[in-house]
């Protein structure tokens, strides 16, 4: 066993979202993917598979002391000795199987922080059901391990041995050290700056009780269309043009024409640690003005603002907590944002366009970690899906503002050219 060292700001970040989770909740920070594997991929050949990935990556063997709260300690057991044991499933839903096996808590203390399963089809087809802790891996680090899974059905196993391959313990050191607190500092600096820029805003209360926390998910291909439409004009990302639609959106809504946003940030600037198997992501605040403006221009300001912000992103949520105790009277973000771009996935075609009515479901969450008003947004390819988890709010404002995000993408889009 190596010795025990502080966890990473992202580990850490982590840790503050879940640490005073009462017992029935602390199943919540698992998340599931269901990965196809090759047809006829046997349970022995899946086990060697993440057997060798999890001797490669260090945080699927990384252990965490939590016993104090104010100062978690994670280290590392040695790939010796290290193996896995899938069982088989015959389930026909996958991701519902996927969610039964997330139901389960992880104690981080004890065992390794992820799962997985075997899940066999009648037609001979495979699937990996992958349940891991947060903590262990965020949406990069997780399609990574894909990778490296089927790299090593493939018999290509990546090029890292494991003794190359940096763990969150060495990102850690890194940002314990001098030149990591420095930029530790200027984070921190940005915190002050934007939150004592920001105007107070809140979402109207329109749920039927305290704490009431509620979610739907809009899938639409024709608002892509139309986002990628305004990213050509605007000269600015997807991502840039949706989040401008939402700010505006959610700014309609508090009656104001500012908006106080919280945004992802992925922290993987640095090559050493852009193959990082670890929980990266950052929440950084950034501030949306003039959100009443043309969207193409407000798309465009949103592009460049949000580059600066995502600079930022690599602090200490115990700072920004004390900063927040410190100086009560600034604002809480009034909505966040993350947008992420997905491949699509194999043999996936296009939409037809009588099929592709866009569509707006209520949802039960599985959790209700994380802000109060969290927009997911991803690109799959073919079609933009976010996924809207509020709270204090009612299903119908909830599904009422997925609308408006997708009505002002496509009036937008239907605009003059500039």
């Amino acid at each position: 066993m190596t010795t025990a060292g502080p966890l990473s700001l992202g580990q850490l970040s982590v840790w503050h979202d879940i640490r005073d989770l009462p017992p029935a909740r602390r199943h919540e920070p698992n998340n599931t993917a269901v990965w196809a594997l090759p047809k006829g991929t046997t349970a022995r050949e899946a086990a060697a598979a993440l057997t060798a990935i999890a001797s490669r990556h260090p945080s699927l063997r990384t252990r965490y002391d939590l016993r104090d709260a104010n100062a978690p300690r994670q280290w590392v057991e040695p790939p010796a000795g290290t193996s896995a044991d899938l069982q088989v499933t015959y389930a026909a839903d996958h991701d519902r199987a996927a969610l039964d096996l997330a139901r389960r808590p992880f104690d981080l203390g004890r065992e390794q922080g992820w799962r997985a399963q075997l899940a066999k089809s009648e037609d001979g087809t495979s699937h990996l059901l992958f349940v891991k802790h947060h903590i262990l891996a965020d949406a990069w680090a997780q399609e990574l391990l894909r990778r490296d899974l089927l790299s090593e059905l493939a018999g290509a196993p990546s090029t890292y041995p494991p003794a190359e391959q940096p763990g969150p313990l060495d990102l850690a050191r890194e940002q314990h050290a001098p030149a990591g607190l420095r930029r530790r500092r200027a984070a921190l600096d940005h915190w002050v700056k934007v939150l004592a820029q920001a105007p107070p805003a809140r979402l109207p209360h329109t749920g039927t009780g305290p704490g009431e926390v509620v979610q739907a998910t809009l899938r639409s291909a024709e608002a892509l269309a139309a986002a990628r439409t305004l990213g050509e004009r605007a000269q600015a990302s997807v991502a840039g043009v949706v989040l401008a639609a939402w700010s505006a959106a959610v700014a309609r809504r508090c009656d104001t024409t500012s908006a106080l946003v919280q945004l992802m940030s992925a922290n993987r600037f640095a090559g050493r640690w852009k193959g990082l198997v670890t929980s990266m992501n950052q929440w950084v605040p950034a501030l949306v003005e003039h959100t009443d403006a043309d969207l193409v221009d407000l798309a465009r300001t949103v592009h460049w603002g949000t580059l600066a912000a995502v600079r930022h992103g690599v602090y200490d949520v115990t700072e920004v907590a004390a900063l927040r105790a410190r100086t009560p009277q600034m604002p809480d973000p009034v909505c966040a944002f993350n947008h992420v771009t997905l491949p699509p996935a194999a043999g996936q075609d296009a939409p037809d366009a009588t099929a592709a009515k866009a569509t707006v479901v209520r949802e039960t969450p599985f959790t209700t970690i994380g802000p109060r008003c969290y927009a997911r947004s991803t690109d799959s390819g073919h079609t933009l899906t976010v996924r809207l988890t509020a709270t204090d709010v009612s299903h119908e404002e909830c599904t009422a503002l997925l609308w408006e995000l997708h009505d002002t993408l496509l009036a937008a889009a239907r605009g003059p050219a500039l």
